[in-house]
């Protein structure tokens, strides 16, 4: 840098510097310096309709990218909005920086419109918050980054007081900063797991989302292939291993978990990889077996019923290699029976004869949607049923929210892997419920320009509650959303909508949605019959 710059300039050189491309966001007033300074600096600003997806686009791209997702969001309404995008990235582990105009010094303290604390609005939601202060903007700016990259990686608020852009600061360092290395697993620990998986007949690996982050897909293959044991994934783990390979037992958590949960009810150890409780908790599903825990962080466990635990605690590929080198073990595990129980889980996701439901509509997205394609989704019935049914082909190729697990992720998750990941194909499906709360970035996708399928699964419920509801035996009102089917428009803020109701004008239509140049909606009105008999399933 031969020049001191305005705040907003060395903001927009050290984020491109980072590799950011997009900042996701609504504007204000104060925000026009670093507008500017973005359209000057070659940085793109994305208009977003709600702050909530610009959080949500920002975490989508931190996981895809390996840089943090930026998002903003102005004084007060703006950060609360924002917040709700803000909580994915903390609880579903992706780095993101959380930009947020706050009041001047002066006004710090007073009375003010639309204020409030923003440092204490965002406390629980971050690894870190803070106020920026133009003095220190090089030593403040490369803290955030590097504490939203290293593990586990999260969101990191910082408050811009007004007028910040504008200032000169004397800052000058412009590097590309890197995650915080991950220690290596303890010796003793290593040892301790050896010993114990050595003498286990029947061990069971359990994956979690932190596996998909350091990317042991590789490794944790050849330790099941090794020692012919099965493989349980967390959802947001799913593509770290084949949904046809030999050693894969299903998802923990979503439907016919039951099914899973025979094989998880035999083992004698449970060696978890990356494995993190955010999904779901251990003693959700976990026989009261001894738990060898390998990850970058200690084991969160009821430890007063599961009293036999050891932390591998650090890097997990020391650890993965060391069980990668020892001699196979004398597994016990039947894996013809393995065998059949997959067969038959997945046997019960065909599609119902005369039934055109979301077993239709993941069926044919799957036959038609490339292998290097993503799939974002929502929250709700539906989430349930393609956390086990979806054949994911690579890691990050489906993705959810199963740690904040929001509704109204689904779409703006679409948008963000887009812009992250132009090359590969992308859809979305997502419920009524959840595309109500998020048609506006229907506005925002016609504005990017880009090829998205959005599947609307219109059956005018809240579906997941309403079943939750009857189990309990108490059918209540507050779920419905309509007591007739809507009728959908030919356009939704110029993005086109084909309406189908049946599984050959669904399979027709997705086929022209695919092959557009721009984004589409598929507004199925589907027979929500199918959800009961296969989610809500026992875990044990």
């Amino acid at each position: 840098m031969d020049r001191n710059m305005t705040f907003a300039e060395y903001l927009v050189a050290l984020l491109k510097k980072q590799g950011v491309k997009h900042l996701f966001g609504i504007p204000s007033g104060d925000w026009l310096a670093y507008m500017e300074a973005m359209e000057s600096g070659g940085l793109d600003f994305t208009l977003v309709a709600n702050e909530a997806s610009g959080g949500f686009m920002a975490t989508v791209y931190g996981w895809l990218t390996g840089v943090p997702g930026v998002c903003y969001g102005t004084t007060g309404p703006g950060a609360t909005n924002l917040s709700t995008g803000v909580g994915s990235a903390y609880l579903d582990r992706a780095p993101l920086l959380a930009l947020t105009t706050e009041p001047p010094d002066k006004m710090m303290g007073r009375i003010t419109q639309m204020a409030i604390d923003h440092q204490t609005l965002f406390k629980p939601l971050t690894k870190k918050t803070m106020r920026l202060d133009p003095s220190h903007a090089q030593e403040m700016l490369s803290d955030a980054i590097k504490t939203a990259l290293s593990e586990v990686p999260g969101p990191v608020h910082i408050g811009l007081p007004e007028g910040t852009g504008d200032v000169v600061v004397d800052a000058r360092l412009l590097e590309k900063f890197e995650a915080d290395p991950i220690e290596e697993c303890s010796d003793d620990a290593m040892i301790a797991m050896e010993k114990r998986f050595s003498a286990s007949k029947k061990p069971l690996l359990a994956i979690g989302l932190t596996a998909v982050r350091l990317g042991l897909g590789p490794q944790i293959v050849r330790i099941a292939e090794k020692h012919k044991i099965p493989v349980v994934l967390t959802p947001m783990a799913k593509g770290l291993i084949d949904e046809d390979h030999r050693s894969y037992a299903g998802v923990l958590f979503h439907a016919l978990s039951d099914i899973v949960a025979l094989t998880n009810k035999e083992a004698d150890l449970v060696v978890a990889i990356g494995y993190d409780p955010v999904e779901f908790n251990y003693e959700a599903w976990m026989p009261v077996v001894p738990l060898v825990h390998i990850d970058t962080t200690s084991c969160d466990i009821d430890r007063a019923v599961y009293t036999d635990i050891l932390d591998v605690v650090g890097n997990p590929e020391s650890a993965l290699q060391r069980l990668i080198d020892l001699d196979p073990i004398d597994s016990k595990w039947n894996m013809d029976a393995l065998k059949e129980r997959r067969d038959l889980m997945f046997a019960k996701f065909e599609p119902t004869e005369g039934v055109f439901g979301p077993l239709t509509i993941l069926k044919v997205l799957r036959k038609l949607l490339p292998d290097d394609g993503i799939l974002t989704c929502d929250v709700g019935a539906h989430t349930h049923l393609i956390g086990q049914a979806w054949r994911t082909r690579h890691p990050y190729g489906q993705l959810m929210t199963n740690g904040w697990s929001s509704m109204g992720f689904g779409i703006p998750a679409a948008l963000g892997a887009k812009l992250a990941r132009p090359e590969a194909p992308v859809v979305c499906i997502t419920g009524d419920g959840g595309y109500m709360m998020m048609v506006g970035e229907m506005a925002t996708a016609k504005r990017i320009g880009l090829p998205i399928v959005f599947i609307v699964l219109s059956d005018t419920k809240l579906e997941l509650i309403r079943l939750k509801q009857k189990k309990r035996g108490k059918v209540t009102e507050g779920t419905t959303l309509s007591d007739v089917q809507p009728q959908a428009a030919e356009f939704v803020f110029g993005v086109p909508v084909l309406s189908v109701d049946s599984a050959e004008a669904y399979e027709e239509a997705l086929k022209k949605a695919l092959a557009s140049d721009g984004p589409v909606i598929v507004h199925a009105y589907i027979d929500q019959s199918e959800y009961e008999p296969l989610i809500l399933r026992k875990h044990k």
